[in-house]
């Protein structure tokens, strides 16, 4: 019950949130997620064309945001191999400059970042620390995104995850599950190693690590006050497989949903990356330690395949 004496006024009581990409898998995941924490911007491309410079630092001005979720990106990991500029602006420029404004600001950048910076090699899980090599277009942008924001100066959050997908959008699991319906038969590469991460899950952590301060505002206190320090984490499930492994049990869970599928268990066969090439070089090993980040949050993981399972359900509502 709120007293009759007490009020809100419109600054502390509904704190802007702007969320970059807010159309993409993950920035639709943080939009549902940080609706209680206040007053959410998620503007379309139409809206903020994020590869202008000068747009972006008038849309800045314009609603000052108290927090950014920036998870915008260039995802195109073989396009970007022709198309390095626009990935860069993207993936290295963006974030930059949106972590000069929230050091300038005193305010919370999150940002999404990805497995592509390391080298890819081994099967060791990846530390925060470790040393980077990215092997691709994609992963040198990605990287220089992160190096900008650690130099800003800024308050941030970096998330570096993997195998991103949900119940909307495009991604490994919904082409899965459409080409099983399909074919009878299909041929997966199966020595990539990693973690299929949903994006839901994504979201539920960026939130986790904050707290909307509103009630405590001063002139010189941060309108969110995050759980855990400044820094790189790695914000994935436990567990690790294929991309094989992924498709056998999307296809497995869906057919004991009551899907009917083309595909039979015994129809598909794994490959190897060297007999499926692309534009862009592909991490062998996507493996990520998560100690990090479950000792700063006081949290467990879930496995993939649980989120997974979640996911499919999800997925099965919609349709």
């Amino acid at each position: 019950m709120i007293s009759e004496h007490a009020h809100l006024t419109p600054h502390t009581s509904r704190l802007t949130i702007l969320i970059t990409g807010g159309s993409g898998q993950v920035g639709f995941e943080l939009q549902r997620q940080f609706a209680p924490f206040g007053n959410i911007l998620a503007p379309t491309r139409q809206e903020l064309d994020l590869t202008n410079a000068q747009a972006v630092d008038a849309y800045l001005t314009k609603h000052q945001p108290a927090l950014i979720l920036n998870a915008a990106a260039y995802t195109a990991v073989d396009k970007a191999e022709s198309e390095p500029q626009q990935a860069k602006r993207l993936n290295a420029e963006l974030p930059a400059q949106l972590a000069a404004y929230a050091a300038e600001q005193n305010i919370t950048l999150v940002h999404y970042s990805s497995d592509y910076v390391y080298p890819g090699d081994g099967e060791t899980p990846w530390q925060e620390d470790s040393p980077i090599g990215p092997q691709s277009v994609y992963g040198q942008t990605k990287l220089e995104g992160d190096q900008a924001i650690t130099a800003s100066g800024a308050n941030y959050l970096i998330f570096r995850t993997s195998w991103v997908y949900a119940a909307r959008g495009n991604n490994f699991m919904k082409t899965m599950l459409r080409l099983g319906r399909e074919r009878e038969s299909l041929n997966i590469v199966n020595d990539q190693i990693g973690a299929p991460t949903p994006a839901r899950l994504i979201a539920q952590v960026t939130a986790l690590a904050f707290t909307p301060n509103a009630s405590q505002l001063t002139p010189h206190a941060l309108p969110f006050t995050t759980h855990i320090p400044t820094g790189i984490y790695h914000l994935a499930p436990r567990g690790e497989t294929s991309w094989q492994g992924f498709a056998c049990e999307i296809f497995s869970r869906a057919r004991e949903a009551g899907e009917a599928l083309a595909i039979t268990s015994k129809t598909i066969s794994g490959i190897s990356t060297a007999d499926y090439p692309t534009p862009a070089k592909r991490p062998l090993n996507s493996r990520m330690a998560l100690g990090k980040l479950e000792s700063a949050l006081g949290i467990h993981m879930p496995t993939w395949q649980s989120q997974l399972a979640l996911t499919l359900s999800e997925n099965s509502e919609k349709g």
